[in-house]
């Protein structure tokens, strides 16, 4: 199996007590060579100034008047963000107690973009080096925005929303793509390929193209996967195991706990839980239901142990699924967090 996501920086972080990782200045200086903070022509000296010399020193502190005395607005804003965000990487144990760390205490202050990075990254440590592609692709996810698309047969199919949006605006041209789109000249149709376990390895070619469909259907290899994903996503950061299944319907008369895993679903459930109407045209955008059982019912609160905890996904109004797996960590009913 060949390396993948490469361009995350997994490789640039190190080993750190419990199969954690830690931040090292290599993996600093990677992220400040992204376009949100490496200079550009026309940055100003003090900006190209306080750059290289956190390039030459990564951890190194940084006084408000040197990000103060850069010109540009935007740059200067976006020192003060990595910087914060730098402080909090240095002085968490591990990249994991970083992670959770941004959804403790008044909320995350960071932009999605560093949390989906981070997710990612984690992913990767967690599928390791014998990661089964399906569980990749359907880790992506968890990081990555997807659109979804249901057809007259009642097949629900998960693209990435970045690619969607690019194909729609190009055709799959690029550059020259958005030009005929801008003279309204008609553009062919770009389908993306789904994959499935036929073709499964074909995924590690094209890893960092997000280019692959997935479907969603209940009993179909993708949903599988991403129950896999979430298990072992719990083991790694709570140290607990459970198990996942997909479910038609919350079939329970002592129905106690749930967690929605977006922003959408979580309102759903909330709603039915308290037995409020929820019309059609919501229902339509649910999913897929999820049992979380505790493989031991110890871990979890006393009151509860032994009861299942029921798991959802849903598309919004405009067809965009966005999973939050922080939902999975911050909201389960451990025992410990009484």
């Amino acid at each position: 199996m060949p390396d993948f996501w490469r361009s995350c920086g997994y490789r640039l972080l190190a080993p750190a007590a419990g199969g954690n990782l830690r931040v090292t200045d290599d993996f600093l200086r990677n992220f400040l060579a992204r376009p949100e903070l490496a200079p550009v022509p026309s940055s100003c000296a003090a900006e190209l100034q306080l750059h290289d010399a956190l390039m030459a020193e990564p951890q190194r502190s940084v006084d408000a008047p040197a990000i103060d005395a850069i010109v540009d607005d935007d740059a200067r804003e976006n020192y003060r963000i990595w910087c914060r965000f730098r402080d909090r990487l240095i002085a968490a144990d591990s990249l994991e107690a970083a992670y959770l760390g941004l959804f403790r205490g008044d909320g995350v202050d960071v932009p999605p973009l560093f949390v989906a990075l981070m997710t990612q990254i984690l992913l990767r440590h967690i599928l390791g080096d014998k990661a089964d592609p399906m569980a990749a692709r359907a880790a992506e996810m968890l990081f990555r925005p997807q659109k979804i698309a249901v057809t007259d047969e009642g097949a629900v199919m998960a693209a990435d929303e970045a690619t969607v949006e690019m194909l729609a605006e190009t055709g799959g041209f690029g550059t020259l793509g958005e030009l005929l789109s801008k003279q309204r000249t008609p553009l062919r149709t770009v389908d993306l390929d789904v994959l499935d376990v036929e073709n499964a390895a074909s995924y590690w070619e094209r890893d960092e193209r997000h280019d692959l469909s997935i479907s969603l259907n209940r009993g179909r290899a993708a949903l599988t996967a991403l129950a896999r994903v979430m298990e072992d996503w719990i083991a790694h950061f709570l140290g607990v195991r459970v198990s996942i299944r997909t479910e038609r319907e919350i079939d329970d008369a002592h129905w106690v706990w749930h967690v929605g895993l977006d922003a959408e679903a979580s309102g759903m459930l909330n709603d039915l839980y308290n037995r409020q109407t929820v019309d059609d045209t919501r229902l339509k955008r649910l999913l897929c239901l999820f049992r979380l059982d505790f493989d031991d019912p110890n871990d979890m609160r006393p009151a509860l142990a032994g009861r299942p905890v029921w798991l959802a996904m849903a598309m919004d109004e405009r067809a965009r699924l966005r999973l939050k797996p922080q939902n999975l960590l911050m909201n389960l009913p451990l025992a410990r967090l009484q």
